[in-house]
């Protein structure tokens, strides 16, 4: 089937469920907002200078967060509600986006990957402190703590990707393994027959999701659920999930989203794009912590080829999973 050019949908407004980044909340995100009342109120007694030049640089009129803000770190999970931000060159932190770890999971990578650090270093103490039919034991118990340490920074990396082809070549929204290739008769937000593609992550791939075409974004619906392993298809429909529905900025306006999928390790989806703002292909917008699932529907039209197949090994930003036909009409600026 053929689709003419859709029109520009206008951008709906945020899901009142997401009241943040990370709309299912967690304890590492509990630890680190509860810092935050500690940390502003040694800014503000020990550091008022600083305080005062974040407040004249910083831009937007209301505050979307429940709590004062006094700089860019008081607004990490509630950048996609608006209001109060900075400028890239005012952002004294603006540095930490190019780490080669995932800033959302950053406190997440420090706790965890450090617990379990320390825990090697006291097994291997102990190692040397107990009798000696012991040693096996506490031996394999340090090498599982350090390989556990090793596994989380592993986990959060967040490596440089760059989308080849043109602007009609779909790259893979995720890390991982295509588990799933259906023709859907009728989808809703695409506005006809759709191709759904399904890529399960396991806890060893990177789990930062990035934009298969240039895309605007008409709307986030987030729901909660079950954490079924993300193997399973139920897990599609049960599990908890936030769908991000784009359109192309430019024509032919395709429309498509990206599901991000709880699976039975990871329990927390983050999000960080609003409603109406455009990002570029390969641009990253959230990820899925510990192992999990994402999920491509794109319009089914005359002339695509799907390049992928079942069992591909496959990057996000990277791999390339569909071909449209080309328009011949360049992306807008």
């Amino acid at each position: 089937m053929t689709h003419p050019e859709n029109p520009p949908l206008p951008a709906r407004p945020l899901d009142p469920q997401i009241s943040s980044i990370q709309p299912g909340g967690g304890v590492c995100m509990r630890l680190e907002l509860a810092w935050g009342y500690v940390r502003r109120a040694i800014l503000k007694r020990c550091f008022p200078g600083y305080v005062q030049r974040m407040a004249a640089c910083r831009q937007g009129d209301r505050n979307p967060c429940p709590f004062e803000v006094l700089d860019p770190r008081d607004v990490k999970f509630y950048r996609n509600q608006g209001g109060y931000h900075w400028r890239t060159a005012d952002d004294p932190f603006a540095w930490r986006e190019h780490l080669p770890f995932a800033r959302s999971g950053l406190t997440e990578l420090w706790l965890l990957s450090g617990s379990f650090f320390l825990a090697t270093l006291l097994l291997g103490w102990l190692t040397t402190r107990v009798a000696s039919p012991w040693n096996s034991l506490l031996g394999l118990l340090t090498l599982g703590a350090l390989f556990c340490s090793g596994a989380i920074v592993w986990f959060f990396r967040n490596p440089r990707r760059t989308p080849p082809g043109g602007p009609a070549t779909v790259v893979s929204p995720a890390d991982g393994t295509i588990v799933l290739i259906e023709e859907l008769p009728h989808d809703d937000h695409v506005g006809g027959p759709a191709i759904l593609i399904g890529i399960f992550l396991s806890i060893f791939n990177v789990h930062i999701n990035r934009l298969p075409l240039d895309g605007r974004v008409v709307e986030l619906r987030y729901r909660r659920g079950k954490f079924l392993n993300a193997l399973k298809p139920a897990s599609a429909r049960e599990n908890e999930q936030l769908a991000v529905r784009f359109q192309q900025p430019h024509a032919p306006h395709r429309r498509f989203e990206v599901r991000q999928i709880a699976g039975a390790i990871a329990r927390r989806i983050v999000c960080w794009v609003a409603p109406d703002e455009v990002l570029d292909r390969g641009a990253q917008f959230g990820m899925i912590k510990l192992g999990s699932r994402t999920e491509l529907i794109l319009p089914r039209e005359q002339g695509l080829e799907i390049v992928t197949r079942l069992g591909e090994k496959v990057r996000a930003g990277e791999s390339v999973l569909v071909r449209y036909r080309e328009t011949g009409v360049a992306p807008s600026a």
